[in-house]
Formats: structure tokens, C-alpha cells, sequence
């Protein structure tokens, strides 16, 4: 089922927020990955918002990042 412009929209954002975070965490998305234990295509095509994630790999990225679902989360 494809993603409506808002959920499309809330993804870039939560890929975006997810890339801040590590940046501010100087992890590279290669040490991101294997702190979330994905792959690192995978976080690379998160950050873009390309994929739709589940709630057990947000929650391994939130826990990597040591943050808050808030700090992670799209702001509408």
C-alpha cells in the first residue's frame, strides 16, 4: 500500500531528526548501523526516508541514538 504525501512527508522528517541526532553524536552511519544491528543501507535509507520503519528498528535506532521518542519524532 503506497504512503499518502503526509505519511511520506513525516518519514523525511523522522530521517532527518534521526541524522541530526547521530551527527550530534559524531556516529557515522556505519557505527549508527551496527549499534542498531542493521544494515547500513538500511540506516542510510532511513535517514532519507525512503522506508517505511518498523517499531522494533526505530526503537534500536532511539536506543543507539540514547534519546527520547519525542527527540526523534516529526513534528506536524
Amino acid at each position: 500500500m503506497p504512503l499518502s504525501r503526509e505519511e511520506a512527508r513525516s518519514l523525511k522528517q523522522l530521517g532527518a531528526s534521526i541524522r541530526r541526532r547521530r551527527m550530534q553524536k559524531e556516529l557515522t552511519q556505519q557505527r549508527l548501523a551496527e549499534l542498531s544491528n542493521l544494515d547500513i543501507r538500511n540506516v542510510q535509507r532511513i535517514e532519507a526516508g525512503e522506508i517505511n520503519l518498523l517499531f522494533s528498528t526505530f526503537n534500536r535506532i532511539r536506543k543507539a541514538l540514547e534519546c527520547s521518542w519525542e527527540e526523534l519524532a516529526p513534528n506536524d
